[in-house]
């Protein structure tokens, strides 16, 4: 018994952090290339799943699959990313204090911008995958969510490390003044950074709509809270590194999966596990698992 309960949290927790690395890898992106802790990003979530569930419902008159709501969800998701970053933090990218504080006005703005809109529904219905219950669970969903996670994050580490744009992205992330030297418009190279970021918040706004059964004009802090869970996932895996991103959400996300079905009264650690390893790094190992590097 207590074998298939550890085999069963095993596998809630592969699914889980496959979800919770779509998450940050975004905020990890831009604070890689910029060094901009983008405050926004639990709200550009937020904006993706909205995104879907208007393509999905029937708002509009007209009721869209999933698979429709997937690319609005990414497309609103990478537009609000472009248009913040050429209208905003352009003009203030070198005052970090500024972006800082620009970043958390323009999520408030975003988010209650969204809950005027909805008027009254708290709850936005769910965005998965129709497929049958397994074992109590959407298990075609989570695979889903898993396949798609190790998918984007391939095609995210080839973009970075084997093509022209990605190699530039790795010289701005290390100096402006540098990569201008030899020609890269760092300008160019943020948007493009802000732009795919943006891409994959959306993305996993509907994702995180589906895996949890329903989404909130508040998703981005209510559990597992997606601007707390990114920043405590870049701290333990290593600001600004995408493979330290990865190994720091399978990180929280078993400790959490684990916290919540073993240890006496786990349900209400379930926000609560990522602080408290956020904490536990920042004491012990500051600079992360990996470090600072995009490239990685």
């Amino acid at each position: 018994m207590v074998l298939g309960e550890i085999l069963t949290a095993t596998g809630t927790a592969i699914f889980r952090s496959a979800l919770y690395a779509i998450i940050a890898i975004g905020f990890t992106l831009i604070f890689g290339v910029g060094g901009i802790l983008n405050f926004a990003h639990g709200a550009f979530i937020t904006v993706g799943m909205f995104a879907a569930f208007l393509a999905t419902s029937d708002v509009f008159l007209i009721s869209l699959p999933i698979w429709v709501g997937l690319l609005a969800g990414t497309g609103a998701g990478a537009l609000l990313g472009a248009v913040t970053y050429v209208g905003i933090i352009r003009y203030v990218r070198d005052r970090p204090v500024t972006v800082l504080i620009l970043t958390f006005v323009i999520g408030f703005f975003l988010i209650y911008g969204i809950r005027i809109w909805v008027q009254g529904i708290d709850n936005i219905e769910a965005l998965s995958i129709p497929v049958p219950q397994v074992m109590g669970t959407d298990f075609l969903n989570n695979v889903f969510i898993l396949v798609t996670s190790w998918l984007l994050i391939g095609l995210l580490f080839y973009f970075v490390n084997y093509t022209r744009t990605g190699r530039a992205i790795i010289a701005v992330s290390q100096s402006d003044k540098g990569a201008a030297l030899v020609g890269i418009d760092a300008e160019k190279i943020n948007l493009v950074t802000w732009t795919v970021a943006g891409a994959f918040a959306g993305y996993a706004g509907v994702l995180l709509a589906g895996a949890y059964g329903s989404g909130s004009w508040l998703m981005s802090i209510q559990p597992p809270a997606p601007l707390i869970l990114s920043f405590a996932i870049v701290i333990l895996g290593g600001l600004g590194s995408i493979k330290g991103s990865i190994a720091g959400a399978y990180i929280i996300g078993f400790v959490e999966t684990f916290a919540v079905n073993f240890v006496p009264g786990g349900q209400q650690l379930a926000g609560v596990s990522s602080l408290v390893l956020l904490v536990v790094f920042l004491l012990v190992k500051p600079e992360g698992l990996f470090g600072r590097g995009t490239s990685e």
